[in-house]
């Protein structure tokens, strides 16, 4: 998608809160990162995720971001996001345009930071899960997402963790505090 892309005024106010976004962190740790995509659909903003198959030796079932780890030839982690997300659901490269970052984060592990991109995308008419990575592809609006009854939480380890159902899985984790910083420049 061109940066220069026109968009009619009311879309502009939809996309405004993700106006303050800083670059695309890039700094020492950061192992993995995730295309956070974004697009609009009647009026709101979606979400495209993906359920984790439950044979996948890593996070099995999980529902999360397309994305991966940064490989030794990718430019940025921009492109690690971008590359991930054409790999995982066919989003073609050419879609996206990179808006900015949220705060990296980590998995259980302390040591593996995650780099999540923001983007505005512009969904083809078809998205195809790579089944050795993708059991489902879930796009929640923002607008369901920011109703705060529909979440639960728990302490966990001296953090609070949340917890997100979906028919397809639960949303929880590295993932969940993503989606909730996402949702906090919503509410802002």
């Amino acid at each position: 998608m061109a940066a220069s892309a026109s968009y009619p005024p009311h879309v502009s106010s939809l996309w405004s809160p993700l106006e303050s976004l800083p670059p695309v962190s890039s700094g020492q740790g950061m192992r993995a990162a995730v295309l956070v995509a974004l697009y609009e659909q009647d009026g709101g903003l979606r979400l495209i995720m993906t359920r984790r198959p439950d044979t996948m030796r890593s996070h099995p079932g999980d529902v999360v971001f397309p994305g991966g780890m940064i490989d030794p030839g990718d430019e940025s982690p921009a492109h690690t996001a971008i590359r991930e997300a054409w790999e995982e659901v066919g989003l073609p490269p050419s879609n996206v345009e990179v808006l900015g970052g949220l705060e990296s984060v980590h998995t259980r592990s302390l040591t593996m930071r995650i780099v999540p991109v923001v983007a505005r995308v512009e969904r083809p008419d078809r998205l195809v899960p790579e089944p050795s990575e993708v059991a489902a592809i879930i796009e929640p609006t923002i607008s369901h997402l920011l109703v705060d009854d529909d979440w639960r939480r728990t302490q966990w380890g001296g953090r609070t963790m949340w917890f997100y159902e979906f028919p397809e899985g639960v949303l929880w984790g590295a993932t969940a505090f993503i989606v909730r910083g996402l949702l906090e420049l919503f509410r802002q």
